[in-house]
């Protein structure tokens, strides 16, 4: 038998052409690798793509939390720039298998977990994203709820002024078109979303920057959120609250560093994905949150409070064209970032589960089904909460996840891996009955550390460092239990 895989010169490997994966229970042609020919994505694309995931509501209102739990706005930066710097480790560490082998995430999962096993990470991973996608469907909604109203003064009450649920009908309305313009885009597929990604991205960003310039100068400075020294003015004070914080903002992109084969499996070439990524992701997250507390303390002194929704401040503005054109700039801000976070990786995740029966489409439609059962306009309706309760617990479970594939992909395989057989119930990732037992327990083990806090008070400290505990205890037990058992 001769090859079944070809590694070209800059080091991406496709499979040759006469090897056929045709087995319903683990291909389709969403999940396929992606020949190099059709590996098109640039350092741009990449950097667009960050950029427009990160110029979204939950960033700028990421300083809300932090300001809040009585961090000054240098210390709330400070602290959300060393997440990203962090959680960027496991991100290009997990991007380089999708742009070598052209895989999507839960593909590139069968190699440390069995070609059925990789459904655990992939499922797990899969959730997170489904509350994620519900949390930004309901913001777009309330954006083109207000933008309609902008437009038209009498919409807000066009289907009755009665609440239900707390909430008029029309939101509930704006909220269901807001998410099925979201089901629409993916079901396009990706080109469109890469188009979508790489007009967003500048458009949002210059959007952002004009209102940062019309608050400051309607404001005439930058008004007391920028003056306030906060509750930590020592070291010893402000680090039990800069651990969970950082945990908190490692959590907000764990969901990326685990699915960035998702991405990268297009990518040109390795140096264009980590430059596009590293270049992008702090820079724009801390830029961006800034320009959110900068927004905020100036609106403090013009409206008379620290407004830290943008939608509820662009609400306040006196003209109907501003407004209109401010909540399309957030419409199309949480479009962009809800689809590339918050869709494609679970709706590959869900094709795995059956991929002779669930299509990247139809795990998309699943998506958002879930994302609306998970009632995400209570997830947000606590901007404390929501970090340090949602962002912090998730983190452990995906950070366990995170260990056990850097520690098989770099350490264990050294990059190597056999594409064909990740598509084989009976290859090299088949190890028991397509369960690597190891991957499972060290999952296990690393969730069980970073999670137990909530439940046993000896172990709550962990809890603060939910994705480190669970990243490094899920690695190490990895590594010593695969030691026992020569990887084939």
């Amino acid at each position: 038998m001769g090859p079944r895989q070809t590694e070209h010169a800059d080091g991406r490997v496709e499979l040759t052409a006469d090897v056929r994966l045709d087995d319903p229970a683990l291909f389709n042609e969403d999940l396929k690798p992606t020949r190099v020919e059709e590996r098109t994505w640039s350092t741009y694309t990449y950097a667009a793509l960050w950029v427009s995931m990160a110029h979204c509501i939950p960033t700028y209102m990421l300083a809300s939390g932090l300001i809040g739990s009585g961090m000054n706005w240098w210390q709330a930066l400070v602290t959300i720039l060393v997440g990203n710097v962090i959680v960027l480790a496991p991100i290009l560490l997990n991007s380089h298998p999708g742009t070598k082998y052209g895989i999507p995430f839960p593909v590139f999962a069968r190699a440390a977990y069995g070609v059925f096993g990789a459904n655990v990470p992939a499922l797990m991973r899969a959730v997170v994203a489904c509350g994620w996608f519900g949390i930004n469907a309901w913001i777009g909604g309330q954006a083109l709820q207000t933008f309609l109203k902008a437009v038209w003064s009498g919409w807000p009450e066009l289907l009755g002024a009665g609440k239900v649920g707390g909430h008029l009908p029309t939101e509930w309305l704006t909220f269901l078109l807001f998410w099925a313009l979201n089901i629409l885009i993916i079901y396009r597929g990706m080109e469109l979303l890469r188009k979508v990604e790489n007009w967003a991205a500048p458009y949002v960003l210059v959007m952002t920057g004009v209102l940062v310039a019309w608050a400051v100068w309607k404001a005439g400075g930058l008004g007391r959120i920028m003056t306030d020294s906060g509750k930590f003015p020592t070291l010893a004070s402000f680090w039990p609250i800069f651990v969970p914080s950082v945990t908190a903002m490692i959590g907000f992109w764990a969901t990326l560093s685990l699915n960035m084969p998702d991405f990268t499996r297009f990518g040109r070439s390795q140096r264009e994905q980590a430059l596009g990524q590293t270049v992008a992701l702090p820079t724009t997250m801390t830029v961006f949150a800034a320009m959110g507390v900068v927004i905020t303390s100036a609106s403090e002194v013009i409206y008379g409070k620290a407004l830290w929704d943008p939608i509820e401040l662009v609400g306040k503005f006196d003209s109907a064209w501003v407004v209109a054109v401010s909540m399309f700039t957030v419409v199309v801000a949480t479009l962009a970032v809800n689809i590339a976070a918050n869709v494609v990786s679970p709706a590959n995740d869900f094709a795995n589960v059956m991929p002779g029966k669930i299509s990247f489409r139809t795990g998309g439609l699943i998506t958002g089904v879930l994302g609306i059962a998970m009632m995400p306009w209570k997830l947000i309706a606590d901007p404390s909460g929501y970090i340090f309760n949602w962002l912090l617990g998730y983190s452990g479970g995906l950070g366990a996840i995170a260990g056990v594939l850097v520690v098989d992909y770099w350490v264990i395989r050294k990059t190597k891996l056999e594409l064909a057989d990740l598509y084989a119930r009976h290859g090299v990732y088949t190890f028991t009955k397509g369960f690597n037992v190891p991957a499972i327990v060290a999952t296990a083990v690393g969730c069980a550390l970073a999670w137990g806090g909530l439940v046993v008070d000896a172990l709550k400290p962990l809890f603060d460092y939910a994705w480190f505990v669970g990243a490094f205890a899920a690695a190490g037990c990895y590594w010593v239990l695969m030691r026992r058992a020569k990887p084939a």
